[in-house]
């Protein structure tokens, strides 16, 4: 943590975070950890998130770590969290993927890949946490991740359409669960400076993006980690049912690119 919370702000809390390996998961992980919380990590991959594990225990807290697909193993990962703590708080839908591909060269399989894994597995651990713990504890809060630029994303049609239906959900959520004590807030990070777009793409990619960026730079993780932790903590407490950018003022600008030539 950057500091500006107090250590024990999250003390007595459990946190759920998929794709908790890497990248803003990762980040998040251990900035809850830092404060207190308690931390059930998953994904698909055992090295990275036993990296986390004992990376959070080695500095004297608790994580639990699971290897699991959510788009099907949701109620293990439930079951581990449950049987383990007892009760899950803060819920952070971090798990996602997509690929660059122009519009019409999205199949449907492509298609519903993106939006299985971004909306369907979201969703379906958000009912199983609300259900098991969040609304019989009538306390909690539900995090979900979208996209920055908060519009069309030339090349990402398919994930930018799944992103923005979280943002949706994020809102009908909080309007119909508020009254069981839960909150729901979507988060909108713009590029990050993640090992996946270190490992994907060029330099060149990254200093065009930069550029697009007022604030000058790419995010890092710790940056959405910072804003998840606080939302999650009682200084947070009165947000729900919105969407927050963490993007460098890139949302307001636009997407940061020339318009398409248009063929004759």
């Amino acid at each position: 943590m950057s500091g500006v919370l107090r250590p024990d702000v999250h003390a007595g809390r459990v946190a759920v975070i998929s794709g908790g390996g890497t990248g803003i998961g990762r980040a998040v992980a251990l900035d809850l950890a830092a404060g207190g919380a308690r931390v059930v990590i998953c994904g698909r991959r055992a090295e990275p998130l036993e990296a986390v594990r004992d990376k959070i225990v080695k500095a004297g807290g608790q994580c639990l770590a699971l290897t699991a697909d959510i788009r099907e193993d949701i109620t293990s990962v439930v079951d581990a969290a449950m049987a383990e703590y007892g009760r899950v708080d803060i819920l952070v839908n971090n798990a996602g993927g997509q690929f660059a591909a122009p519009a019409e060269q999205i199949s449907p399989g492509g298609w519903r890949a993106v939006h299985r894994l971004a909306v369907d597995a979201a969703w379906a651990l958000t009912r199983e946490v609300a259900v098991r713990s969040m609304i019989p504890n009538r306390s909690g809060v539900v995090f979900f991740i979208a996209f920055s630029p908060r519009r069309g994303i030339p090349g990402m049609v398919h994930a930018s359409a799944a992103r923005a239906a979280l943002e949706n959900l994020a809102a009908g959520l909080a309007l119909e669960w508020s009254r069981y004590g839960i909150r729901s807030v979507c988060v909108a990070p713009g590029t990050i400076a993640t090992e996946g777009l270190q490992e994907n793409y060029t330099d060149e990619d990254r200093r065009r993006w930069a550029q697009a960026v007022p604030l000058g730079r790419l995010g890092t993780p710790d940056d959405v980690a910072g804003l998840i932790s606080f939302l999650a903590s009682d200084g947070g407490a009165y947000v729900t049912g919105t969407t927050v950018v963490v993007d460098g003022g890139a949302d307001a600008w636009g997407a940061g690119y020339p318009v398409p030539e248009v063929e004759a």
